[in-house]
C-alpha cells in the first residue's frame, strides 16, 4: 500500500473514532453519573438554572459543544477524560553490554480510563546488545536417531560457542524423550522395557518418556560429559512423545534453570508426535494437568497417568513462559512441523541433515530470525478491556490485536502505539504488555473514571427552597420533599396519590419513560437525544415505521409514533409518492369504494378487486329498495312526499320489458313490482329498471265465497255427525263384547261337582219318646 494511502486510511479511522467519541447517545439519564456513563461523548452541565421549569434534568447531558450552545460555561461542564500516570519509566539500555538491560519502556503505568473512551500511549522496544540466551536442546532418543546422538555429543560445544559469539552471554541445557512406556506405544514385556532397541544394538537404555539430563549452564565441558553419557532407546510406533517433553520443559522452570533471557527450545526429531486423545489407546483418560512432574531422578513421573497435551496447551504454556521453540526435524516430517509452527507464535522450523551435522547453522539462523521479528501482545487481559496495537514499522499501521515489526536490528528502537478502551466501569485491574520471547513486560494498572467531580456545596440551599442540597447543579431533596427544586411537600398529598396521577389507565408510572414529581411526569430523553412527551410521557418521535432503514422513509416526520408525511408523499412510512394513475376508474377513484394509497386501491366494506370493482359476498338490496322504487316509479308508498330526499341514491326508469327479473317486491297496495338493479360507482347507488305493469291480485267473488262457505259448513256438519255416530257404535260394540266375556266366565266359576254327593247324618236320642 502506498504511504499516502496509509496516511489517508489512518486519518479516516481517526476521524471515525473522534466522531464516535463526540456523540452523546443517552437513554435514561437522571444524574451526572448516569450521563458520563452513557458514552465518552457525553458531558454534564452543573450550572444552576440551566433547566427550565418542568424540563427534565436530562437536558443537562449532551456533548460539550451543544451544552455551550445552550449557554453552559466551560467551567461548569463535567466531562472526565482518560489520562496516564507513569509509575516506572527507566530509559532503554545504551549500546554497551549491561547485566540487566532495559528493552521495554515504560515498565509500569496507571491508566485512568473513562468507559467507552479510547486512550493511546506509546510503548518502545529496543533490542539490547548482548542480551542473554538460554538454549535447551531436547532430543528424540528413539533408535532411528542413533547417528544423530553421536553428532550432538560433538556439536553441543560448537552451539554454545557460536551463541557466545552472538550475545556474549549464553547457556545450554539438554533433555531427551522417547514415548510413554505403555502398549501400543512401547513393548511392555519385561525384557523389552529393559532393552527396547533392536537386538543388534550394543548400547541401549531402558524405555522412558522424558528425562531432564542437564540444567542450563555455561560449562561446555559439563554439557559434553553429560550428553556423552546418553544412550539410545526405543519404542513401537512411529510418533513420539515430543509434546509430553515440551510441556515439562515449559513448566519445570526452576529445574531447567530458565533465566531473564531469550529462551530457546530446540526439538530435534525425525518423527511426528502424539497429541491429546492418543492416550486413550493405552487406557489413559485423565487430561494433561500442565504442571511440572519430574521425580528425584528428573524423569517425567506422570507419563503413564496423564494424556498427551494438546497443541493449544503447548502454545499457551510456551507463550506464558516466553519460550521460543525451534523444530529441528528431518525432511520427511518437516511438513508436519510447519503446520505445528503456524499454531505456535514465535516458532521456527529447520530441516536437519541425515546426521544432524547442520544443527549449529540451523539454530543460529532460527535465533536470528526469531530475535529480529518482534511481536508485542497482551497477557491477562481483564474482561471488558480491549487493546489494539499499531507500530511505526512497515505493515504495522493497521490496528490489530498484536503489534508486529520484522527485521529489527540490534540497537534499533521500535515504537508501538497501544490503544486501550474500557467498555464499562470496573474495579481495579491490571494486565501486561510485552514482546513475545522476552521476559520484560509493561504492567498496565487500570482504574475507571465513573464518578462526577462536581463543586458541590454542603448544607441545604436556597436554590432548593431550603429543602435540599445541590449535587452537580441539581437538587437532592431531604426526606418529605419532592420536585425539581424540592418544592413539593408530601404533607399536602400522600405519595401514593401523587404517583397515581402519573399513571395512564392505572398503568406504569409515566409509561416507564419519566419521573413522577409532585404528580407531574418529567419525561426522560430518548436514545436519539430527544425527549418523550405527553401527559404521561407516552409519546416519542423516534419509533415510527421505517422504510429503507429510514424513519418515515425520510419523507416525513414522526409524531407520537405515527408518520406525518411531507407534501406529495403517503403511506404508513411515507414510502410512496402520491399518484392515482393505477386507481383511476373513469371519473372516480377505485369506483368510489376505496382509497388510493401508494398508487393502489385499498377497498372498503366488502369490496374486492384491483379497483374495488366487485363485492362477491354482497346481495342486491331488493327489499330495502322497494319503497323507493314504488315512490319513484308509481308515486305511491310511504316515501310519496319525501321521495327525492329519501331515495336520491336510486335512478329509477319504468320500462315495458325487462331483460332480467332480479327483484320482486310487493308495494303498499299488495301489488308485485318487478325490477332489475345495476350498481353504480360508490356505495349503495343503483340504476333501477322497473316493469310498467305491476302484478296485482283480482277482487273476491262474493257469491262463490258465500255458497262455497255454506256448502262447506254443511259438509263439515255431516261429517261430524257421521264421526260421532261411528264413535258411539264402536263404543257400544266394545261394551257388549266385554259383557259376553264376563257371562261366560260366571258359568265356569260355580265351583260345583255334579258327581259329588253330600254326606247324610242321622241323630237319635234314645231317651226321647215323642211325648211332649
Amino acid at each position: 500500500m502506498p504511504q499516502a494511502a496509509k496516511i489517508v486510511l489512518l486519518l479516516l479511522f481517526g476521524q471515525y473514532v473522534y466522531s464516535q467519541e463526540k456523540e452523546c447517545i443517552k437513554s435514561s439519564v437522571v444524574s451526572c453519573k448516569d450521563c458520563i456513563n452513557s458514552g465518552p461523548g457525553c458531558a454534564w452541565c452543573q450550572e444552576l438554572n440551566f433547566t427550565k421549569t418542568g424540563e427534565p434534568e436530562a437536558v443537562r447531558c449532551d456533548t460539550e459543544e451543544k451544552l455551550k450552545e445552550k449557554g453552559c460555561s466551560q467551567q461548569k461542564i463535567i466531562s472526565p477524560s482518560s489520562h496516564l500516570e507513569n509509575i516506572a519509566n527507566k530509559p532503554l539500555s545504551g549500546s554497551d553490554r549491561t547485566k540487566n538491560p532495559v528493552q521495554v519502556q515504560p515498565q509500569e503505568i496507571k491508566l485512568n480510563l473513562r468507559p467507552g473512551q479510547a486512550f493511546t500511549f506509546n510503548l518502545q522496544f529496543k533490542r539490547a546488545v548482548g542480551y542473554p540466551v538460554d538454549l535447551y536442546y531436547l532430543m528424540d532418543l528413539s533408535y532411528s536417531m542413533e547417528d544423530d546422538l553421536t553428532n550432538v555429543k560433538d556439536l553441543g560445544i560448537q552451539i554454545l560457542k557460536r551463541l557466545q559469539q552472538i550475545t556474549g552471554n549464553a547457556r545450554i541445557g539438554f533433555g531427551s524423550f522417547v514415548d510413554k512406556t505403555l502398549l501400543p506405544f512401547t513393548d511392555t514385556t519385561e525384557e523389552k522395557l529393559k532393552k527396547p532397541c533392536p537386538a543388534k544394538a550394543k548400547q541401549c537404555q531402558p524405555a522412558f518418556g522424558y528425562h531432564h539430563v542437564l540444567s542450563l549452564t555455561q560449562n561446555e565441558t559439563l554439557f559434553s560429559t553429560m550428553v556423552s553419557g546418553q544412550e539410545i532407546s526405543g519404542n513401537l510406533d512411529t510418533p513420539e512423545g515430543g509434546l509430553d517433553a515440551i510441556m515439562q520443559v515449559a513448566t519445570c522452570v526452576n529445574k531447567i534453570g530458565w533465566g531473564n533471557s531469550t529462551r530457546l527450545l530446540v526439538l530435534a526429531t525425525d518423527a511426528g508426535f502424539h497429541m491429546a486423545g492418543d492416550g486413550k489407546l493405552a487406557g489413559i483418560l485423565e487430561p494433561n494437568q500442565e504442571t511440572c512432574q519430574l521425580d528425584n531422578k528428573n524423569i517425567y513421573s506422570m507419563s503413564n497417568n496423564w494424556d498427551y497435551p494438546s497443541v493449544g496447551q503447548i502454545a499457551r504454556k510456551l507463550e506464558e513462559e516466553n519460550i521460543q521453540p525451534i523444530f529441528a526435524v528431518t525432511e520427511d516430517v518437516s511438513h508436519i512441523y510447519q503446520e505445528l509452527s503456524k499454531l505456535i507464535p514465535k516458532s521456527e522450523v529447520g530441516v536437519l541433515s541425515s546426521d544432524s551435522s547442520n544443527v549449529v547453522k540451523l539454530i543460529v539462523d532460527a535465533y536470528n530470525k526469531l530475535s529480529s521479528n518482534i511481536i508485542v501482545t497482551h497477557d491477562g487481559l481483564p474482561e471488558d478491556i480491549s487493546v489494539t496495537f499499531t507500530s511505526n514499522c512497515p505493515g504495522g499501521e493497521k490496528p490489530s490485536d498484536r503489534g508486529t515489526c520484522n527485521n529489527v536490528a540490534i540497537g534499533q528502537v521500535v515504537t508501538f502505539s497501544v490503544t486501550v478502551k474500557a467498555a464499562k466501569c470496573l474495579d481495579k485491574a491490571y494486565f501486561q504488555i510485552g514482546p513475545l520471547g522476552f521476559s520484560e513486560k509493561l504492567k498496565v494498572n487500570i482504574k475507571t473514571r465513573c464518578e462526577c467531580e462536581c463543586d458541590n456545596q454542603p448544607g441545604v440551599q436556597l436554590y432548593c427552597n431550603q429543602h435540599g442540597t445541590i449535587v452537580c447543579g441539581t437538587c437532592s431533596c431531604v426526606p418529605g420533599f419532592l420536585g425539581q427544586r424540592c418544592e413539593c411537600s408530601l404533607g399536602q398529598k400522600d405519595e401514593a396519590t401523587l404517583k397515581a396521577q402519573c399513571r395512564k389507565d392505572n398503568g406504569t408510572e409515566c409509561e416507564g419513560r419519566g419521573d413522577c414529581e409532585c404528580g407531574v411526569c418529567k419525561c426522560h430523553q430518548t436514545e436519539g437525544g430527544k425527549s418523550y412527551y405527553g401527559p404521561h410521557c407516552e409519546c416519542d418521535d423516534e419509533h415510527c415505521e421505517k422504510y429503507q432503514n429510514k424513519l418515515c422513509g425520510g419523507n416525513g416526520d414522526c409524531r407520537c409514533g405515527v408518520c406525518k408525511c411531507n407534501e406529495g408523499y403517503e403511506g404508513t412510512a411515507c414510502q410512496c409518492k402520491k399518484s392515482n394513475e393505477f386507481c383511476e376508474t373513469g371519473k372516480t377513484i377505485c369506483h368510489g369504494r376505496g382509497k388510493c394509497v401508494c398508487n393502489q386501491c385499498v377497498c372498503e366494506r366488502r369490496y374486492k378487486g384491483i379497483t374495488c370493482e366487485t363485492c362477491p359476498t354482497c346481495e342486491l338490496p331488493c327489499q330495502e329498495s322497494g319503497s323507493c322504487v314504488e315512490c319513484k316509479a308509481f308515486g305511491t308508498g310511504p316515501f310519496e312526499k319525501t321521495c327525492n330526499a329519501s331515495c336520491y341514491h336510486l335512478d329509477v326508469e319504468v320500462v315495458e320489458k325487462l331483460a332480467k327479473r332480479e327483484c320482486q317486491v310487493k308495494d303498499n297496495e299488495g301489488c308485485r313490482m318487478i325490477f332489475s338493479m345495476t350498481e353504480q360507482d360508490g356505495f349503495d347507488k343503483y340504476i333501477v329498471k322497473v316493469l310498467k305493469d305491476r302484478e296485482c291480485p283480482e277482487g273476491p267473488n262474493v257469491a262463490l265465497i258465500v255458497g262455497g262457505s255454506l256448502a262447506g259448513v254443511a259438509l263439515i256438519g255431516l261429517l261430524l255427525l257421521i264421526l260421532i255416530k261411528a264413535l258411539f257404535y264402536f263404543k257400544d260394540l266394545k261394551e257388549w263384547k266385554k259383557f259376553e266375556k264376563e257371562a261366560q266366565r260366571r258359568q265356569w266359576a260355580k265351583g260345583e261337582n255334579p258327581l259329588f254327593q253330600k254326606a247324610t247324618t242321622t241323630v237319635a236320642n234314645p231317651a226321647f219318646t215323642g211325648d211332649s
